[in-house]
This record gives C-alpha cells, sequence and structure tokens, in this order.
C-alpha cells in the first residue's frame, strides 16, 4: 500500500481486535431441531396440491410446514415490497423457491423427509429475460400488485402495480433535447452494455437459530441489518419489538447478500410451530438460490464538444430483479442516479426500472447498481477519448467533478479531489506496451453515494476501572469494523485500546443502526461512536468541575485522567467522587442522524465514495484467455483509521471486481440455474492474483467521519471489472460491451474484428 496523506489513528491500534469466531452454524442449543427446505424444480407454475403426510409419520421429524400452515401470521416480507412469501403460495415463481419445510431431530432425517413430500405442480409460461419480460402481453410474475412495506422514505411513493416493471425512476436536469444530441457541432455516442447475473459466494451460507420462549423469539442470526430484521419478524408475527431479539455472531462474509430478511422468517415459523429452537443453515448450492446481484442492461448516449467536454448525457438502465423486489427498487432508484458518473454535465436525464423476471431475486451486492452501469458510462469514455485523439485520463481530467460541485444541483458538495485521486492513478500505472503487442492498458473512475437519510446511534460505558464498553449494532462481517470502532472511542477517551471491549450486534442491548452496508458504518456509526465517547468526556469533566469548584471548561481529559491545574484524578475516583462508592459507572450516548434533503433519493449523501482502478492485460490471442498483470487501485478515503484494515478491504474489492470482469455469471438453460455451485461458478483464486497489486489511499481528511473518514470497500469493485475491460478493448482493438471476459467471448470478438478489417481491405 502506498498512503498520500496521513494514516493511523492510535499508535497502538495496528493490530485487528481479535477473537474467537462463533458463527451461526456452530451454534447448539438444548433441544435444539434442524432444518431442511423443499424447492421448487420449476421457474414458473401453479401449485396443484402438496401432500406431507408420509413426512409427517416419519420417526424423527418434528414439524412439516407449507403456505397453509402459516394461518394467524402476515406471511409475506420483503423491504421494499411484500412481495415475497416465507413459503411459496399458490405459485412458485422460480426454480429454488421454497415449498415446504421440516424441523427433524437431525439434518439427515430432515433431509429424508423432503423425499416424502408429494407436491403436483402445472407448470406456466415465465419469462426468464428482460426481453421476454418486457414483451407485450408477456406473462406477469406477479398478477396482484404486492403491498409496500414502509421501510424507505425514498421509495415511499412506489406504485405496486400489476406489471413486470417493479418501479421506475426518472431525473432531469437541464435541456437535454434530442436537437441537442443531433446537432453537427457536437459528436454523439450511443452504446449499450450488458452485465451478467452474479452471486456473492460468501464462505459462510445464510444462517439462522430461532428460539421461541413463551410469547417472544430470539434468533441468533448471519444478518447486516439485526434492527431491520427485528422489524420484520416483528410485523409478520404481530409482536411488539420488544419481544424480538436479534443476535448477530461474527459472520463469515456477506457483500451485502445478508441484507435485511432472507432465511429469519422461514427459522422463526419452524420454531414456532414446533415449539422448540430451530437450526436453518443452508448449503452453498442453496445460497445460489436465494440471491444474487442485479443484471443490467444500460443504454448512454452523450454529446460531446470538440475538445472533449461532456455536453449532455442521457441513460436508460434495465436492472433485472428477478421473482421478487427485494431491495431492487431502491437499486434502481439509487444506482441509476449516479448513473451519469463522477462528471460535470450540464444537460442529464436518466431513466432507470427495475424488472421482475422468473430468477433468483436480486438482492444488495457490494456497488449496490453501481458497477453496472459504470461499466457502460467508462466505456464510453475510453471511446469518446479514442475517437477525438485524446488520453483517456486527460478526458476525464476535462470533465470531472471538482471539490465542492454539485453532483445535482439540489444534493451535497462534491467530497473529493477527483483531479489529484487521477494523477496518483497516472502515477501508479506502468507504460503501457512493456510486455508486447497484444497488451493493453484500462482505467475506470466511478462515484457512488451512501444510503440516506441514515440513522446510526451508540453508547459508551466507562467503568469503575477506566476501561469501556462499546455497544454498537454494527456487524462484522470481515471488513475489521470492530477493530475500527474501538480505535475511535480509544482515541477520543484516550485510553489503551485494549481497554476497550466492543459489544456485538444484540438489538436486546445495542442501539439502533440502520444498516451494516453502503460502506457507512466507520463513518456514520463511528461518527456515533465518537459522539458517545465525547459524551462520557463531558460528563467527566462536569463531574470533575463539580468536585473541584471549577468551570468545565478548564478541566481536561487525557491518558485516562481528568485534571485542572494542580489537581488531577482517574475516571474511576472521579465517579466514586460523584456517587460516594467503588464501582459505579457513566454512559455516554452518541447519534448520527443524516440530513434529509429534496433531492431525488429524499437525503443528501453524507460522502461519496470514489473508485479508480488500472489495469494491465495480456491477451492470448488464439484462445482469447485474459491475464490481468497489474492492477492499481486509487482510494479516496478521507482517513484511513486502520490502514491494514483499509488497504485490505480495498484489495478484496478489487479481487471481487476481478472474477466480475473474467468469469463469473449465473448460466439460465430452460429456466434452470445450471452452474449455482462452487465447482460450475467459477470465481478469482489466489492463483489469479496479478503480480503486482497496488493499493493507494489518498488522505485529505475531507469525511463526515471521525477524524475525517470516509467510506471504503465499494469503490475499487465498481471500477474494476470496467478497467479490465477497457484494457483488453485496447490490447485487440475491439469493442466487448459484455462481461464476463471469458475465453470464447473474447476469442469470437478477435475473430469477428479480424474478418471485418480482412472485408474492409478488399
Amino acid at each position: 500500500m502506498r498512503a498520500v496523506g496521513q494514516s493511523v489513528v492510535r499508535r497502538d491500534a495496528a493490530e485487528k481486535v481479535t477473537g474467537r469466531a462463533v458463527y451461526v452454524g456452530d451454534m447448539k442449543l438444548p433441544g435444539m431441531a434442524y432444518a431442511k427446505l423443499l424447492r421448487s424444480p420449476y421457474a414458473r407454475a401453479r401449485i396443484v396440491s402438496i401432500d406431507t403426510s408420509r413426512a409427517c409419520a416419519m420417526a424423527g421429524v418434528l414439524c412439516v410446514l407449507t403456505s397453509e400452515d402459516l394461518k394467524g401470521i402476515d406471511p409475506y416480507f420483503g423491504p421494499v415490497l411484500k412481495d415475497q412469501p416465507i413459503l411459496a403460495a399458490g405459485e412458485v415463481r422460480f426454480q429454488g423457491e421454497p415449498v415446504a419445510a421440516v424441523a427433524a431431530i437431525d439434518e439427515r432425517t430432515a433431509a429424508a423427509a423432503l423425499e416424502r413430500i408429494e407436491v403436483v405442480y402445472d407448470p406456466l409460461p415465465a419469462v426468464m429475460t428482460l426481453d421476454e419480460a418486457l414483451a407485450p402481453g408477456a406473462p406477469l410474475v406477479h398478477e396482484t400488485p404486492p403491498r409496500a412495506n414502509g421501510m424507505f422514505s425514498d421509495v415511499k411513493n412506489l406504485i405496486a402495480r400489476a406489471s413486470n416493471v417493479v418501479h421506475e425512476f426518472h431525473y432531469q436536469h437541464g435541456e437535454p433535447t434530442e436537437e441537442l444530441f443531433q446537432s453537427p457541432e457536437l459528436e454523439t455516442f450511443d452504446d449499450v452494455t450488458t452485465y451478467p447475473m452474479i452471486h456473492h459466494v460468501m464462505m459462510e451460507p445464510y444462517g439462522c437459530v430461532a428460539d421461541w420462549q413463551g410469547d417472544q423469539v430470539t434468533l441468533h442470526a448471519a444478518t447486516q441489518h439485526p434492527h431491520p430484521v427485528r422489524r420484520d419478524i416483528a410485523q409478520i408475527f404481530g409482536l411488539p419489538l420488544s419481544r424480538v431479539r436479534i443476535v448477530v455472531p461474527y459472520i463469515g462474509g456477506a457483500f451485502g447478500g445478508k441484507s435485511y430478511a432472507k432465511v429469519e422468517p422461514i427459522a422463526a415459523a419452524l420454531s414456532r410451530a414446533c415449539k422448540l429452537p430451530v437450526r436453518l443453515c443452508l448449503t452453498a448450492e442453496e445460497a445460489f438460490q436465494t440471491g444474487r446481484k442485479p443484471s443490467a442492461r444500460v443504454r448512454v448516449r452523450t454529446a460531446v464538444s470538440p475538445d472533449g467536454r461532456i455536453v449532455a448525457r442521457h441513460i436508460e438502465v434495465y436492472y433485472i430483479l428477478g421473482a421478487y423486489a427485494d431491495v431492487g427498487p431502491r437499486v434502481t432508484q439509487k444506482a441509476g442516479y449516479t448513473a451519469l458518473g463522477p462528471y460535470r454535465i450540464p444537460n442529464a436525464r436518466i431513466d432507470a426500472y427495475g424488472v421482475y423476471t422468473n430468477t433468483v431475486p436480486a438482492i444488495a451486492y457490494r456497488g449496490y447498481g453501481v458497477p453496472q452501469t459504470a461499466l457502460a458510462y467508462e466505456l464510453q469514455m475510453d471511446r469518446i477519448a479514442r475517437s477525438l485523439g485524446v488520453d483517456p485520463i486527460e478526458l476525464r481530467m476535462r470533465n470531472v467533478l471538482r471539490r465542492g460541485d454539485r453532483y445535482t444541483p439540489s444534493d451535497s458538495d462534491f467530497d473529493a479531489d477527483l483531479p489529484g485521486d487521477l494523477a496518483e492513478l497516472r502515477h501508479g500505472m506502468p507504460e503501457r506496451g512493456s510486455r508486447g503487442p497484444w497488451t493493453g492498458q484500462g482505467m475506470a473512475v466511478t462515484l457512488k453515494t451512501t444510503i440516506a437519510p441514515s440513522l446510526s446511534q451508540a453508547m459508551v460505558r466507562v467503568h469503575a476501572d477506566g476501561s469501556a464498553s462499546l455497544f454498537t449494532s454494527t456487524v462484522e462481517i470481515g471488513q475489521g469494523a470492530k477493530t475500527a470502532l474501538a480505535q475511535i472511542v480509544a482515541e477520543t477517551l484516550d485510553i489503551d485500546m485494549a481497554k476497550v471491549q466492543v459489544i456485538l450486534a444484540d438489538t436486546a442491548l445495542t442501539p439502533y443502526d440502520q444498516a451494516t452496508s453502503s460502506s457507512r458504518s466507520t463513518t456514520l456509526n463511528g461518527y456515533a461512536c465518537q459522539a458517545a465517547a465525547r459524551d462520557v468526556i463531558r460528563q467527566l469533566r462536569d463531574i470533575a468541575a463539580g468536585s473541584w469548584g471549577v468551570a468545565p471548561e478548564a478541566v481536561k481529559a487525557e491518558g485516562g485522567i481528568v485534571k485542572a491545574a494542580d489537581r488531577q484524578m482517574s475516571y474511576g475516583e472521579a465517579l466514586d467522587s460523584l456517587f460516594g462508592m467503588t464501582g459505579a459507572e457513566v454512559v455516554g450516548v452518541g447519534t448520527y442522524a443524516g440530513a434529509m434533503g429534496n433531492v431525488p433519493l429524499s437525503g443528501i449523501t453524507p460522502f461519496w465514495e470514489i473508485g479508480l482502478v488500472g489495469a494491465t492485460v495480456e491477451i492470448d490471442h488464439d484462445t482469447g484467455e485474459t491475464s490481468v498483470h497489474e492492477l492499481v487501485s486509487v482510494a479516496d478515503v478521507g482517513k484511513a483509521i486502520n490502514p491494514a484494515l483499509a488497504e485490505a478491504q480495498d484489495e478484496g474489492a478489487v479481487m471481487m471486481g476481478l472474477g466480475h470482469a473474467l468469469w463469473e455469471e449465473m448460466v439460465y438453460a430452460d429456466g434452470q440455474l445450471v452452474n449455482g455451485n462452487l465447482v460450475d461458478y467459477r470465481v478469482a483464486r489466489m492463483g489469479d492474483l496479478p503480480a503486482r497489486l497496488e493499493s493507494i489511499m489518498v488522505e485529505n481528511e475531507d469525511g463526515p467521519g471521525p477524524y475525517g473518514a470516509k467510506g471504503i470497500g465499494e469503490g475499487a469493485t465498481c471500477a474494476v471489472a470496467t478497467a479490465v475491460a477497457a484494457a483488453v478493448n485496447q490490447a485487440a482493438g475491439i469493442e466487448i460491451r459484455d462481461l464476463p471476459l471469458h475465453p470464447e467471448r473474447v476469442w469470437r470478438a478477435l475473430r469477428d474484428h479480424a474478418l471485418t478489417a480482412q472485408q474492409e481491405g478488399k
């Protein structure tokens, strides 16, 4: 890693906070039952009948549930629309949808019981592709308009309707008229790209242990969103929030895939039915049937002046959301909003659509829809550069947003130094052409908003011995949030980091946090943690001031001691002086509440996450295989609270994006997902690691978080696949606009290019 700016917050915080990782799958509760799900073999079918009698009669089977057994509750859920049933009701809408659930004394018995459940299906016409879903007279994935959840203010006006287009987002500023795009004084570029379905491939699949005790339920869940999941469970079962407890242990990877409710409602329903704790942990293959990244088709039209200035841009993007909405409408809206790219564009129009299909539901994924649009607008920027004979970085220098600019007239000021970031990328990338004629370089610069409006709360307890406990609902998913937040509290209290204990997310103990997603934990939850620690310091200074008869402003807190002039006492002694006994504590509370605004998303983005990546590739002309030799990432992080963890996040994002560029794609044939497993689905492996992988941290301390921090971890993922695609196009002189760049696709593009050149030569 090469850092630009400042680095470590505390000298004693270089190492990650360690502890034994306990996952949901490790849990064993007394009398615990084990659950398995029966899944539909059809992409779309009417359920004629389900006979569970033979399964119920098996020894060791505790309960069997179908949708008919879910009476007296609200059996539908979904963070935006309540369109997803706990178990398929009347109709299945994608291959792999759960139809029945079994709880038994062990997993083997539960699996055997599934074989004894008889389901009669009546297959129905399915829409598997975007074109099929949008065709006139196409079968509707949902014939009855679903209900809104009401969880998000930015989609509160979403109109539920009987259509395969579940949501539309439209935005315009300036006058991006057709006359402008056809002006003879401007050059217009018009391109279409496609982005495939991609799975998260987290090492720990979905899991939950549900335990009903009387009229309340506790769920130990592998979720990024404990408080929203608590809300969903409370609504489904008609419980007050105080009767639902979500405990989140360590999570073995998530990348957005464990956002909001997934298996928790089924596990809770089973536990309620058999009156025992129930463990439901999916296999890797079942995870493929639970969620994936939205695939997309994007059209970009851009009008450019002779000197390379963007005059107008029109984006039309279709996100293919699968059988259920999940957060797809928000992806459509938020990613659609940023589809113009990190550029100053006086005349702009955005039309974004979220579309139902009979495929696995699309859910949140690292980058939240931005990689799909970035592929389109950045590959087009390269085409513009070639047409005008301008260096690709220079073209971007002429057009990128500057600090203080507005992405849209009513949003927050832009908070990054993009010209400086581009200069860092240019400096970090090697000279082109050092490896041979089939070597190429590509780059991409992308922009992403953060969830808004946003809310985080935190609590810090300082104990009698001067140590502290931090209560936060941020979830540790391997990104190091526990370490970074402990650093922030230790720095603010000015105590050794070893004295800070972080209490993991538990809705019965830890205060509200909106989400562990959108690169917000260190920045926005960190702000709340810092505010809570400062509240503790304020109280300690007030205690000392009252004890000594001085103004609070005269009291300083440092090194675990409060002091004024020649007087001093430890934090513990200050508490003793107030309460007249030992063992007392002081509790501080902190809140981050993001600003509302009149931007199209109903909230001003707290910070802009920037991703810049440069790639050097080499193509095997005979096979089409692409080798990536160098990847350079520039992360504009504001402040790297823990540089080692920041570097790990950024490099992980780069490697994840490399898989998207070259291999990853969920493939359907005749309504069946044919590669939904870890054998046939190819991800980036250690052997694919480029010979040179460099992460450059730009630290201008210009973020809203503690010490000027901004989010990190998604920017590089938004840019990598595009940078690799741009390098492949440059190396071979071709125009590939579809991912992944597997050998056959590249080989066919090379062949077609050669044939075209041969015909033109004649």
